[in-house]
């Protein structure tokens, strides 16, 4: 649980903070080479999702990412696995920072667009650190899920059985039976 909160917490931080320096330092509009046209700042606001969809919907995208925040605090006491607590702390503090957004940036309380800022060569869309940790979490989970890595650390072998080898705990298991 420390591990997920602390990673959420700094997700959150480095994402807002990223935003109040490209707010006190661009304008909106504004493109500052970083790597070339490698990588770019590229200040917009966006009221939509991803490639700015559904733009002017900013108040569905709020309620989203309050139940989505909501749904991984419940469920954050069942992890086990440090590699899971990632994930959901990734997930945790990037939708945070997005909902943050949403709730108190302009134009007002639950219709507040999402500051973004970062743009890659040949890539159509303009992201933040937010949005980041959110598609590495999905990444994660892609590859926890392929591995077959359960929440609490075991993995599925391929009879179905649990390996508790890959569950990181290092403590033999006492059968019970006598020797």
């Amino acid at each position: 649980m420390l591990l997920l909160l602390g990673i959420a917490v700094g997700v959150f931080a480095l994402d807002q903070g990223s935003k109040v320096l490209v707010l006190a330092n661009m304008t909106e509009g504004e493109r500052i080479p970083v790597l070339g046209e490698l990588l770019q700042f590229f200040f917009v606001r966006n009221s939509g999702a991803a490639f700015s969809l559904a733009s002017g919907s900013t108040w569905i995208f709020s309620i989203v990412a309050a139940v989505v925040t909501v749904f991984i605090v419940a469920f954050a006491t069942r992890i086990r696995s440090a590699a899971w607590a990632g994930l959901f702390g990734m997930l945790l503090g990037g939708t945070a920072g997005n909902l943050y957004d949403r709730l108190f940036r302009e134009p007002g309380f639950g219709v507040g667009h999402v500051i973004d800022f970062l743009q890659l060569y040949a890539f159509p869309a303009i992201f933040n650190l937010a949005d980041v940790a959110i598609v590495s979490s999905m990444g994660l989970f892609i590859l926890l899920s392929i591995r077959g890595v359960a929440l609490d650390g075991t993995r599925n072998t391929k009879d179905g059985q649990p390996d508790a080898s890959d569950s990181g705990d290092s403590a033999p298991v006492d059968s019970g039976e006598a020797r």
